[in-house]
């Protein structure tokens, strides 16, 4: 199926993170742009990010949503308040949603208030937010979830919220850590259909994900990063990079169903994680 590359949506350069003097991530540069598909009308971008533990997956995600600060580089994401083309900004905090292991939740706020409290900052008016929440909750399944405390909700329920939460508040922008961690197989199922309903909603969505399910990378995202530690000039670094990129879309492997193509990927993804 033919696609097309449109507006860089995101663009990291030469990012390097350290903490007290150990560096953590070092140069690490990407571009990720908006990809229109023939005769579909909405395909928002899934990009995953595999590596063994230790390689600073999370530190990288945690920089990139803002919540600590780098050493250096840069990360511009598209600015959807300026119609200029291409328009873009530098990162803070709150413009990437993150969405952590645990699924955070206000213990004291409903699914409903958590969501309204999620868009305080948006110009939508007060029935403009109510018809919002009631529409996505409706789109993913949490209709009788709406006057529930989150210790009431179930775990799939409770991660659903807490991606409408980010979505809510940061717009375009998701980053997932680990979402699959831990979960049954009926929750995994329901993560997938998030990711489906997330992409679904918006050319311009982005979800962003770390995964050590090197198969479900690979049904889910169009790009897959592998992030190791590089060897350079036969001396292997102790720093986390990216080692790898694979663009399943000029793979011809996006939105397949999985085959024999996708089981030889599968390998050569755990080779480049072995060795790095």
């Amino acid at each position: 199926m033919k696609h097309e590359y449109k507006e860089t949506l995101l663009y990291v350069e030469n990012l390097s993170v350290a903490y007290d003097n150990t560096v953590i991530i070092k140069d690490i540069t990407l571009v990720e742009k908006d990809v229109v598909r023939e005769g579909i009308h909405c395909t928002g971008q899934v990009v995953a990010f595999v590596g063994r533990s230790g390689r600073g997956k999370s530190t990288f995600f945690k920089a990139l949503t803002g919540l600590v600060p780098s050493n250096s580089g840069k990360i511009l994401i598209r600015d959807f308040k300026n119609k200029e083309p291409n328009a873009a900004k530098s990162v803070k905090e709150g413009d990437i949603g993150f969405v952590d292991q645990k699924y955070t939740l206000f213990r004291h706020k409903t699914v409903t208030e958590a969501l309204k409290f999620s868009l305080r900052k948006t110009t939508l008016s007060i029935t403009e937010k109510e018809e919002k929440i009631k529409k996505y909750l409706q789109e993913w399944g949490l209709e009788n979830c709406a006057d529930k405390y989150p210790n009431e909700l179930s775990g799939g329920q409770r991660q659903r919220t807490a991606i409408l939460e980010q979505l809510f508040s940061s717009d375009k922008f998701i980053v997932l850590d680990e979402p699959f961690s831990g979960l049954d197989v009926g929750n995994i199922v329901e993560v997938k259909k998030s990711f489906e309903l997330l992409s679904a909603a918006s050319d311009f969505n982005t979800v962003i994900f770390s995964t050590h399910d090197i198969e479900l990378a690979i049904e889910l995202a169009q790009t897959i990063y592998v992030i190791g530690h590089p060897t350079i000039n036969g001396k292997k670094e102790n720093y986390g990079t990216i080692v790898a990129k694979y663009d399943l879309r000029d793979m011809g492997l996006a939105w397949k169903d999985y085959c024999e193509d996708h089981q030889k990927l599968s390998k050569e993804i755990i080779h480049q994680m072995m060795i790095s």
